[in-house]
C-alpha cells in the first residue's frame, strides 16, 4: 500500500497540543481524514481518527457518551461504565481506522510528520 497524497491543515493557535489535522490518500483510491498531529512530551506523534464510546441508558435505551452521569434523553442516573475490553478501559475514544502493524504505523507517522514539517516551513517562510 502506497501513500499517494497527504494534505495538512495547520491549526491556528500553535500553542496548543493539537498542531494539525491531515487527510491521507492511499493508492489514489482510499482516503482517511482527521489524522491528528499532536505535540506530546516526547515530541510529535499522530493520533488516528476516533469517536467517543457510547453507553446505553437502562431506562430509555438512549446512547450517551461514556462518563455521563445522567441520560441526555430521560434524565435517569447512569451507573459508572465498567469496560469489558481492556483497550476500552484506556480511553473514552475508540479508533475508527488504524494501522494493524507497528511497521506500517511507523511508516505512516514518518510520512505524515514529514508533510507536517514541510507545511510548517512553507507557512513560516510566507509569513
Amino acid at each position: 500500500m502506497e501513500i499517494t497524497e497527504i494534505r495538512v491543515f495547520l491549526k491556528e493557535s500553535q500553542d496548543k497540543k493539537l498542531k494539525a489535522y491531515t487527510t491521507v490518500t492511499f493508492d489514489n483510491v482510499f482516503v482517511v481524514r482527521n489524522i491528528k498531529v499532536i505535540q506530546g512530551a516526547n515530541g510529535l506523534f499522530i493520533a488516528m481518527p476516533s469517536r467517543k464510546i457510547k453507553t446505553t441508558c437502562a431506562k430509555c435505551n438512549f446512547k450517551n457518551e461514556v462518563g455521563s452521569k445522567f441520560c441526555n434523553h430521560c434524565g435517569a442516573s447512569i451507573p459508572e461504565h465498567s469496560p469489558i475490553d481492556p483497550e476500552e478501559a484506556k480511553s473514552e475514544h475508540r479508533d475508527i481506522a488504524h494501522p494493524i502493524t507497528q511497521e506500517f504505523r511507523e511508516y505512516l507517522q514518518k510520512k505524515i510528520l514529514e508533510a507536517y514539517k514541510t507545511e510548517t516551513n512553507k507557512q513560516s517562510s510566507s509569513s
